[in-house]
């Protein structure tokens, strides 16, 4: 017998030894009609047929650029068919999230990042789309008509949002994942990253984004979802397949939000009765505490399973001050916090944004948690928590005295009269309310009350008020003469003829951010009068006004030296031209000029 035969002996055998391990793995391999297909040599497969529908229904999202009683820049605006596509540029019908750009973490606002943030989870915004049919997906395309490049993570859910039966169990999966990327083009584009295969069928999608490298907000049209209703197997006798697929890393067990069920990691009967620690019990505790002070929750957690003296230093409340456990919102429940109780009793910082949708964290858990961890805490973060209800809030208010930071950004469920409870946090510095139903009928009083009572004040954002008028932005100015941020966009009852922009920028020296975003009648006195007296100003938004002209920008330009953000978009006197004739002169200052093409 010729060598040869061994050889490929040997071959054959390796081949379909990997082959029965990358049908094992079939439910994290690609999309059956990706360019990895792996092509059949016997009996053809019989075909089935795919499903091809888009968004029937936005079940959720974290922000959008538009009001709640619009459907202009609104996330809504998911739903349906494309409206804008294939074409580019600034369209109202388009889905637009709130933010873009650093812009937002260079103020003196900006929250200082959570320690122990995975460095993998790097997701700003989110959307939830349900569809009308559950399919296995094997595509899924996202319309991009301006500014493309934001979508990082793609994820579909196993409950059906149209079923009358709540699931047992609610499985979130990753399809994609990506670092951001820089796309340098604005114009619309198709996106359609290659997707994996996974083992449940799915009508809910979820787009996770992040915008910090766009120049511009991204607006997304539409989301298409490609699937097959029955689950797709592959075949074990092939003639064709990419060698990239038996990269290892393609077959490590990786949980979905990268930590695995914090019930099983935190149980202290699974601590293993290791009696020798090599040296590392030499090392001063303090050093030991340092060193694991940079390990991410879910290796916290693993460690602590190695032996007692490794659980010990793991289970150190000091190691729980920052405890960041939006990353892993798809998991958390009430078991979790359940273990995480006695390790958290110093907690100053705690992040559950985006947590505990669909009941995995209950009213009674939640309260559990805040009434044993938190005494110490200082910042609490639920955007998005839909769990909370009043009863949430006035547990918060009882057992959280020392809370300077509250965010309860689109905790769109929560009752009006559930807002009461925070007046007894009387510790407050920051307070976001974005998309809830505070009940405000004059923000002329609240105005007032503000410039009164809160002298102090840094920052405000009023954008979209819809009813304030030069009266409360005379009362404010006159009694918040510290405000460095102040955010009046889309307030269309501001006008300038009354002199109100003029005399917010006379009575606030200190202002380093202003917003007059879509005030129509911001003109050149306003301009000057912030050149003259705002040499602090860093950020400046003007978009849409028609009465600014390119000599005082360029007065503005020259006095505020610090100047590092300069919307000018849809201001109609100000074209192409000039901005790159300011460009040239003012290098350090992203002047942005958008317009719908």
């Amino acid at each position: 017998m010729s060598p040869v035969f061994p050889m490929l002996t040997v071959l054959t055998m390796f081949y379909y030894i990997c082959l029965r391990r990358r049908a094992r793995t079939a439910t994290r391999g690609e999309m059956m009609n990706s360019r990895r297909t792996i092509e059949s040599n016997s009996r053809t497969l019989p075909i089935n047929s795919e499903v091809v529908q888009y968004a029937k229904e936005v079940l959720d999202f974290s922000s959008h650029y538009g009001s709640e009683n619009s459907m202009s820049y609104t996330m809504w605006n998911l739903a349906g068919i494309p409206n804008v596509y294939p074409s580019s540029g600034d369209f109202t019908q388009a889905a637009v999230f709130r933010t873009y750009g650093t812009w937002w973490n260079q103020c003196p606002s900006a929250s200082l990042p959570f320690r122990r943030t995975p460095q993998n989870f790097q997701s700003q915004d989110y959307v939830e789309l349900a569809f009308e049919e559950p399919v296995y997906p094997t595509a899924v395309h996202v319309l991009e008509t301006y500014h493309p490049g934001a979508v990082i993570r793609i994820l579909a859910c196993s409950a059906n949002p149209y079923s009358p039966n709540p699931p047992p169990e609610v499985r979130w999966e990753i399809l994609w994942s990506e670092k951001p990327t820089k796309v340098n083009a604005p114009q619309a584009r198709q996106f359609k990253p290659c997707i994996k295969q996974i083992n449940f069928p799915s009508n809910l999608i979820r787009l996770e984004v992040n915008s910090t490298l766009l120049d511009y907000y991204t607006e997304l049209d539409a989301v298409v979802l490609h699937g097959v209703k029955d689950r797709p197997v592959l075949s074990l006798k092939t003639s064709l397949i990419d060698m990239n697929d038996l990269d290892e890393e393609d077959y490590e067990e990786k949980d979905v939000c990268g930590m695995d069920t914090l019930s099983k990691q935190f149980n202290s009967a699974a601590i293993r009765e290791w009696t020798n620690n090599g040296y590392f019990d030499k090392l001063p505790y303090e050093l030991i505490q340092l060193i694991l002070s940079h390990l991410t929750l879910p290796d916290l957690c693993r460690l602590a399973q190695t032996c007692k003296l490794l659980y010990q230093h793991c289970c150190d409340p000091l190691q729980y001050t920052h405890l960041n456990l939006q990353p892993y919102w798809a998991k958390l429940n009430d078991t979790s916090l359940e273990y995480l109780q006695s390790r958290c009793t110093l907690v100053q910082w705690l992040n559950l944004s985006w947590t505990g949708n669909w009941g995995f964290i209950s009213v009674s858990g939640f309260g559990r948690f805040l009434k044993i961890c938190g005494s110490e805490l200082v910042r609490l973060e639920l955007a998005c928590g839909h769990f909370l209800n009043e009863t949430c809030l006035e547990v918060i208010s009882e057992t959280c005295p020392n809370l300077q930071e509250l965010n309860l950004s689109s905790c769109d469920k929560l009752p009006p009269q559930a807002f009461n409870h925070i007046a007894k946090l009387c510790g407050l510095k920051r307070l976001v309310l974005y998309r809830t139903k505070v009940e405000i009928e004059d923000y002329d009083v609240i105005a007032s009350m503000i410039g009164a009572k809160c002298k102090k004040l840094r920052t405000l954002d009023l954008w979209r008020c819809k009813n304030i008028t030069e009266n409360g932005i005379a009362e404010l100015a006159s009694g918040c003469q510290l405000l460095e941020e102040l955010d009046l966009g889309w307030c269309p009852t501001l006008q300038s003829s009354t002199g109100c922009f003029a005399n917010l920028a006379r009575k606030l020296p200190n202002l380093q951010k202003l917003f007059l975003t879509a005030n129509r009648s911001v003109c050149d006195t306003d301009i000057e009068e912030l050149a003259n007296n705002c040499s602090h100003l860093r950020q400046l938004d003007i978009l849409g006004t028609r009465m600014v002209s390119p000599a005082s920008l360029r007065k503005l330009l020259e006095s505020c030296k610090n100047l590092s953000l300069l919307d000018v978009s849809f201001c109609s006197q100000i074209d192409n031209r000039v901005v790159l004739e300011l460009n040239a002169s003012f290098p350090n200052v992203f002047i942005k000029k958008s317009f719908t093409q």
